[in-house]
């Protein structure tokens, strides 16, 4: 299979779809990588390295789009990218089409296997190519934290571990899961006072065990959200209702006197981290795509299926075609018209 891997061009996006490792892999089995010129180069990795892996630089995006089988990406292709999608393409990245109709009426359009890593699902039911970009939006919301409580990054001028004599910052993490647990680590070897909340009591008693007791769980509730809110020097969260999406160029706003910071993408910021981490959860995938080829791997994972969210014209997954009005075909269905006509 010929793999494309094409440069980002969202706002501040300097990610990549695959390490040098990644494309290794991928050439070692048989398989031609194309790469953009430069594409690497926001996350450390010259083309020379491509190359060395195996990889073919290519001059342009176009040249990329026009060649690769399936195009393995960070993000949502965006409006300059639409014209260089083309019929049976496997689209390999993050989609999150619930909110973007006019993406999802794109992949339509032009017929595109859009399979989206948020929607892969293991054995347990998790999302496995979500977690690394949780676990380092958790532990950058510290970091990013942080620095906003600076004065001359418009905070209060608090240092969030205090120091002797002079309290910590009191930070509040609404929600246990993997953003939150990592907020956690992070916040906790600060020295800041750390309390989370969550509606799940299991959820809290084993946060209770993995952080000794070093933080103060809290039971959700509209109350206890807001006596923790009003008292702390810092909150992480996405579920207040005074949260807006921020990108990197223009990242914070204020509402009430109380600084936003919500960007989107924050992984983006530190993209060397973020595809190392994110190529070790997609390359056994694309691997798979790549030497099996779609039906095949589909037909032996019900995980990686389940990431299907636009085949042959159709919506393939249930919530997106939900939220926007669309008819949703159960890809299955799909699959069997085709064999049908081809038997």
């Amino acid at each position: 299979m010929i793999v494309g891997l094409p440069k980002e061009i969202k706002d501040n996006e300097y990610r990549v779809g695959l390490t040098p490792a990644g494309v290794r892999a991928l050439t070692d089995d048989g398989h031609r990588v194309v790469i953009e010129r430069t594409a690497g180069e926001g996350s450390g990795f010259e083309d020379g390295l491509y190359q060395t892996a195996g990889g073919q630089i290519l001059g342009s995006a176009d040249e990329v789009w026009a060649q690769g089988e399936m195009i393995v990406k960070v993000k949502e292709p965006i409006k300059l990218e639409y014209p260089q999608m083309r019929e049976g393409q496997l689209l390999f990245t993050y989609l999150h089409l619930a909110p973007d109709k006019e993406l999802t009426e794109e992949l339509l359009k032009r017929k595109v296997t859009g399979i989206a890593y948020e929607t892969i699902t293991d054995r347990r039911g998790a999302l496995p190519l979500l977690t690394p970009m949780s676990e380092v939006a958790g532990r950058m919301a510290i970091q990013v934290g942080a620095h906003y409580l600076e004065k001359m990054s418009g905070g209060r001028g608090i240092l969030l571990g205090g120091v002797p004599g002079v309290p910590a910052a009191r930070v509040v993490i609404i929600g246990g899961g993997v953003v939150g647990t990592n907020a956690a680590k992070i916040a906790v070897g600060m020295g800041a006072y750390v309390t989370i909340i969550d509606n799940n009591l299991d959820r809290l008693r084993e946060l209770d065990d993995i952080f000794l007791s070093k933080i103060s769980t809290l039971a959700s509730s509209a109350y206890m959200i807001h006596d923790a809110v009003s008292q702390a020097d810092l909150i992480i969260g996405a579920v207040l209702e005074t949260t807006r999406p921020t990108t990197h160029s223009d990242p914070t706003f204020y509402v009430e006197g109380v600084l936003h910071y919500c960007v989107a993408n924050m992984p983006g910021a530190v993209p060397r981290t973020s595809t190392f981490a994110l190529t070790n959860a997609t390359l056994p995938y694309a691997l798979r795509l790549a030497h099996r080829g779609f039906f095949e791997a589909i037909a032996s994972d019900a995980g990686l299926k389940a990431g299907v969210n636009t085949y042959a014209g159709h919506c393939t997954y249930e919530a997106v075609a939900t939220s926007q009005g669309l008819k949703y075909t159960p890809l299955d269905e799909l699959i069997e018209s085709s064999s049908a006509k081809t038997a």
